[in-house]
């Protein structure tokens, strides 16, 4: 039996920000408290004294695209599961765009094996949805699998859906939550043609957020919120990126919600006017877009409108971001670093450290209804993390986990440093060391 004693820290946790202690046996919390650990003159196991650090639970990135099978060269469960670990993150939910896609259960299954031979944090696996896999869907495991991802509009390989009987059966009958990418692929295709017989191929970054529109995003958005409605379904409609899209969601307690949202660092971060700075290095799908609606999306974290956090880690080699704008693919990394910049949001004064908490780890797991994860509470797994506040660090090409090598936040200084990261009572980080020999457990929900 391992006994761990934390005491001294900063605990932050359901609302509150207190000094207290947190004793941990083997994978799970025993106690956790206010104050000073009231027996420790006879504990006998180790004690990590916790003065001047934040301790909170393990973060829960519901979106991530670690690119295996298929797509190796770019990123990898062992890998992209160390960067994760290295920002706090402790639980990922991966994305079925693979190669081949996940669109039957034996690649789930074989998704499933190799993370449990690789990963050193908590996985688990979306189901993709396509036009003709909706007896598949209905055979999928909800104790095991989070998700069916649903490509709503916008093409991803065979993974377009966009047969309305099919979408139908999908939002009535899926055993787990519904995610949606949703962008309106019509409104795409006339928005490209039009700029590109303007700028034929000089076409630039610039040009993204224009040709993936706000209209696009909301009118995919808009039908989904109506199907899931209709049907009576469960939607989590992914990376939300404008302001009227805000408006098809409510403003209540999450476990009194169906229809749920979530919104991506980069979109919190950045806006149009980074650009021309960074180009193609931002490029995301829903694009970047005004700085009314970065706004508008970090208002929402205040007023309950935006319920989760995560990344939509989807790391590409730098060189294939170097391709002119039209042949460069969307995506980038973000996950050792979407907790920093979470924080570093918090030091600017846009919203506190509870919140930071609340759609980070509270909401991923109330949502998905995780089993013991995502609260520091008695009986919990052991996924925590610790941050040393007020030590500033800048983001180097040294300082990256990504096997990709590179991050839009080359450059930045954070403030606050993330010193070490625990997943099932392990440390599997600390003070820039990986143990990447651990691996982390399968996510089981409570549905």
């Amino acid at each position: 039996m391992r006994q761990l004693l934390i005491e001294g820290g900063t605990l932050i946790n359901e609302g509150v920000v207190q000094r207290g202690y947190i004793l941990v046996e083997n994978d799970r919390i025993v106690t956790v408290g206010a104050g000073d650990y009231p027996h420790a003159q006879d504990f006998q196991g180790e004690t990590l004294h916790a003065e001047g650090l934040w301790i909170m639970p393990g973060v829960i990135d519901d979106q991530v695209h670690f690119r295996e099978p298929g797509l190796t060269y770019k990123a990898d469960l062992h890998t992209e599961s160390m960067a994760a670990a290295a920002g706090g993150v402790t639980s990922f939910m991966d994305m079925p765009n693979v190669v081949p896609p996940t669109t039957t259960l034996e690649r789930l299954a074989e998704r499933f094996q190799r993370a449990s031979e690789s990963s050193v944090v908590n996985y688990s696996f979306y189901f993709g949805a396509t036009n003709d896999n909706i007896d598949q869907i209905r055979q999928v495991d909800p104790q095991r699998v989070c998700g069916v991802k649903l490509f709503m509009g916008s093409s991803t390989g065979n993974m377009l859906v966009d047969n309305e009987q099919t979408l139908a059966a999908i939002f009535a009958e899926s055993p787990v939550l519904v995610a949606t990418h949703c962008e309106e692929e019509s409104i795409i295709r006339a928005n490209m043609a039009r700029f590109r017989a303007e700028y034929g191929e000089n076409l630039t970054a610039v040009h993204h957020p224009l040709i993936r529109s706000a209209e696009a995003c909301y009118r995919s958005t808009a039908k989904a919120v109506e199907l899931v409605t209709r049907y009576q379904g469960n939607l989590h409609v992914l990376h939300l990126s404008t302001e009227q899209e805000l408006s098809l969601f409510e403003s209540r307690p999450l476990r009194e919600k169906r229809i749920t949202n979530e919104v991506c660092v980069h979109h919190l971060w950045f806006s149009d006017q980074d650009y021309p700075r960074e180009g193609n290095r931002i490029k995301w799908n829903p694009a970047i877009k005004r700085l009314e609606d970065r706004d508008a999306l970090r208002q929402g974290l205040l007023n309950g409108k935006v319920d989760v956090v995560a990344t939509d880690h989807a790391p590409h080699t730098l060189e294939e971001k170097q391709r002119p704008y039209l042949t460069a693919p969307s995506g980038g990394p973000l996950i050792q670093h979407s907790l920093p910049v979470m924080l570093e949001l918090c030091r600017e004064g846009l919203f506190p450290l509870t919140t930071v908490v609340e759609k980070m780890c509270h909401a991923p797991a109330v949502r998905f209804q995780l089993r013991d994860r995502g609260f520091l509470r008695k009986g919990y797994f052991a996924d925590l993390v610790m941050i040393r506040p007020n030590d500033p660090w800048i983001v180097t090409p040294e300082s990256l986990r990504y096997k990709c090598g590179w991050s839009p936040f080359e450059g930045v200084e954070f403030h606050h440093r993330v010193w070490r990261t625990m997943v099932n009572g392990h440390t599997v980080y600390r003070d820039g060391a990986v143990d990447a020999d651990y691996r982390g457990m399968a996510l089981t929900f409570n549905r």
